[in-house]
């Protein structure tokens, strides 16, 4: 594989909803696994009905409020972690919800995460599949993706984001929530995509 260079710090200090699309074709690497990230949501603080950090800051989502460049992970329904990318300034709340991925490397290991799987499309496609896959829980909220704290990073391998990506509605929002805001990017006929970018 190409030489992977982790993302400066400087590159997450900017809006959700502009990190949004340069994360697609970014990898994250967790030890020996690493997967493309093709699918993102942007989420934009107090101003984003659909945020977690819409009402202020809790335990839950302290992360959320900076440093940028950490991981927001969260229990979503008591049954799936899913995991964020803290950007903007301290203080802000925005973050990026990583939606979906193409396995690269460590396929057996995602494999061997996700029992009863049989189709590589399947492995990383939802944030749920994302997190089982790369191996990642509650215990990674926190680490920091720029320093590679707990073997989790994210790189850049010289794979451009794409010129025009798929922009959709955000996924699983409540009516009048954010539901209507095109947050949602993605890699337009990728592998690991959570559902169709039409």
């Amino acid at each position: 594989m190409t030489k992977l260079r982790p993302l400066p710090r400087r590159f997450y200090r900017r809006d959700s909803r502009e990190l949004a699309p340069l994360l697609l074709n970014k990898l994250l690497v967790h030890s020996d696994r690493v997967a493309r990230l093709v699918e993102v949501e942007a989420y934009a603080g107090d101003e984003d009905p659909g945020s977690h950090a819409f009402r202020g800051r809790t335990p839950r989502n302290a992360t959320m409020f900076g440093p940028p460049g950490h991981m927001y992970v969260y229990r979503s329904y008591g049954v799936h972690w899913c995991a964020n990318v803290v950007c903007g300034e301290d203080g802000w709340a925005s973050a990026v919800l990583l939606r979906g991925a193409t396995p690269v490397e460590g396929v057996d290991e995602m494999y061997a995460s996700r029992p009863g799987i049989t189709r590589e499309c399947d492995l990383c496609a939802g944030p749920g599949r994302l997190c089982q896959a790369l191996g990642l829980d509650g215990t990674f909220d926190g680490t920091d993706v720029v320093t590679g704290s707990d073997d989790v990073v994210l790189c850049d391998d010289g794979t451009p984001p794409p010129t025009d990506p798929a922009r959709t509605v955000r996924v699983g929002l409540t009516p009048g929530k954010g539901d209507e805001s095109l947050w949602r990017f993605c890699v337009r006929g990728a592998v690991g995509l959570s559902r169709p970018a039409r």
